[in-house]
């Protein structure tokens, strides 16, 4: 199952796992074909896991939420998971480098690629927060979703602490 949410970035589609007890990937537009590799069923703007990832979004938009409380199921490697789950630990408001999360996964800094990688295969973004990952220099480096979707979500951040 799967909804389309209006967002400042452009819509997103939200997609659940096939017995829709949980996120499995959001999508920015345009949208193309399948974005977990599997069917991805019909639209369902009511369905429970849907319509609370709808509403925690648009309060996250407004500036309302920093933290989201939903069912999370990426499906990726261990060490893909390992990394999706410390951007989980990046605060709002936050930033890190690629070598400072290498590090909280007790990597060298040498393994800052590696957790790039993986970082950009992250199927859920805004709410497993990739967009907090920048460059050892403090510059905007790739997102999956393009860089100026990066800014405008770090840019929303930072005018919410306030």
């Amino acid at each position: 199952m799967w909804t389309v949410i209006p967002s400042p970035i452009g819509d997103l589609r939200v997609v659940t796992t096939p017995d829709g007890q949980a996120i499995r990937a959001i999508e920015f537009s345009p949208f193309k074909g399948s974005p977990i590799g599997e069917p991805i069923g019909e639209r369902s703007d009511e369905q429970p896991v849907l319509a609370a990832a709808a509403s925690q979004l648009a309060e996250y938009f407004a500036k309302q939420r920093r933290v989201f409380d939903l069912p999370l199921q990426p499906k990726g490697t261990d060490f893909q998971q390992k990394v999706w789950a410390q951007l989980q630990q990046i605060d709002f408001g936050e930033t890190c480098s690629y070598g400072q999360l290498a590090k909280r996964l007790g990597m060298t800094q040498a393994a800052s690629r590696a957790v790039g990688l993986a970082n950009g295969r992250n199927p859920i973004p805004v709410v497993i927060p990739c967009h907090r990952v920048i460059g050892a220099d403090g510059s905007l480096t790739g997102y999956a979703g393009g860089v100026e979707r990066k800014q405008i979500l770090l840019e929303l951040e930072e005018q919410a602490l306030f």
